[in-house]
């Protein structure tokens, strides 16, 4: 059987393929690149009604990328290994994430709260007007909506967590505050989504 094998290719190919999705949604070149991974990752042209982002998302994420030092803050590790380091690296920047530190783990068992949060409260200083990527925990959501309000607003939200318990009403309320924001609305979401809008913004800035 014929088929294609290399990987670059089937990539080129797939992103190709989905752009017939989102050719008339009358997106802007950047974001047209999001929908089109976000499709390619999930393998389901159906989500794209589900996405939503605020109008200076990318322009927002784009003013961390393009700064000194910035620093990706993710919930989860599988975010932070989905991301292409070595772009991040290259732009000056650095991954983040600490729900595996012992630091965290003892804390959070101490105040009877998911990790994701002690983590995000833990890490305020990393968030402050960086991006933070959350693609798994509605809690991390409501913790960093709650630490903006207070004062630690990141400059941009990825936020895509999945689940049934909070994450679509952590999405609701993202897409409620005064921050630039990328969603998936109701329960679906995921980690791989939000590495894969990641990805889109650092390569399309690299590019």
């Amino acid at each position: 059987m014929d088929y294609v094998k290399h990987p670059q290719a089937i990539q080129s190919e797939s992103l190709d393929f989905v752009g017939q999705y989102t050719s008339a949604l009358g997106l802007g070149p950047v974001e047209d690149q999001i929908y089109r991974r976000i499709i390619h990752t999930t393998g389901d042209p159906a989500i794209v009604p589900l996405i939503a982002h605020h109008p200076q998302f990318v322009t927002a994420v784009y003013q961390v990328l393009t700064k000194k030092n910035f620093t990706i803050y993710t919930d989860v590790n599988m975010i932070r290994t989905g991301i292409s380091e070595h772009t991040v690296v290259s732009l000056g920047g650095q991954v983040v994430c600490r729900i595996g530190d012992a630091a965290v783990a003892a804390a959070a068992s101490e105040a009877g709260e998911t990790r994701a949060m002690t983590a995000a409260r833990m890490s305020q200083n990393l968030i402050k007007d960086n991006l933070v990527v959350v693609g798994n925990a509605p809690t991390a959501l409501f913790t960093i909506l709650e630490m903006a309000a207070e004062g630690w607003a990141p400059a941009a939200i990825v936020g895509t967590p999945v689940g049934f318990v909070g994450a679509k009403e952590s999405k609701e309320l993202l897409e409620q505050a005064d921050i630039p924001y990328l969603t998936i609305r109701g329960t679906r979401g995921g980690s791989t989504i939000a590495a894969a809008v990641v990805n889109a913004l650092l390569y399309s800035l690299k590019d």
